[in-house]
């Protein structure tokens, strides 16, 4: 199962150019990243960290006032930490692929710590080994 997040575009979002920043699309990631862990019904109540991002640049995006898609999921778990996928796409464009590497962490320790069972389960059903697609060609299909 892979988490679908509408991204709003906004007017500040947008370069000299026209189109939307390299650097917002982190922020696009946050957004999609914090509305798969921190939902009412599954949250990462302990708390988590960034450890690593990896960004690939597709093409660009325009500005325009239609939300961009951004589907996520879980590629790899371990013990202490788990990486999520991204693609920034709409149905016939890819524009980004990135993985973050998420670290539970224990604020009042200030370490890292381990996944329950809970988040376990809860990150378990949307984990898909297969990486994002290889090519924009796939997108379309």
């Amino acid at each position: 199962m892979r988490h679908i997040y509408r991204c709003p575009l906004r007017w500040a979002d947008m370069d000299a150019y026209g189109h939307i920043n390299n650097v917002v699309f982190l922020r696009y990631l946050e957004e999609a990243r914090i509305d798969f862990l921190f939902r009412p019904d599954k949250d990462f109540k302990q708390g988590s960290v960034v450890a690593r991002h990896e960004i690939d640049y597709k093409r660009q995006l325009a500005h325009r006032h239609t939300p961009v898609d951004i589907e996520l999921w879980v590629t790899k778990i371990n013990a202490a930490s788990f990486t999520v996928a991204y693609e920034v796409k709409d149905p016939d464009q890819l524009y980004v692929r990135a993985s973050t590497v998420i670290v539970p962490f224990d604020f009042e320790a200030q370490r890292p710590r381990r996944i329950t069972a809970d988040e376990r389960a809860f990150l378990e059903e949307y984990r898909d080994d297969a990486p994002a697609s290889e090519d924009e060609e796939a997108v379309a299909a």
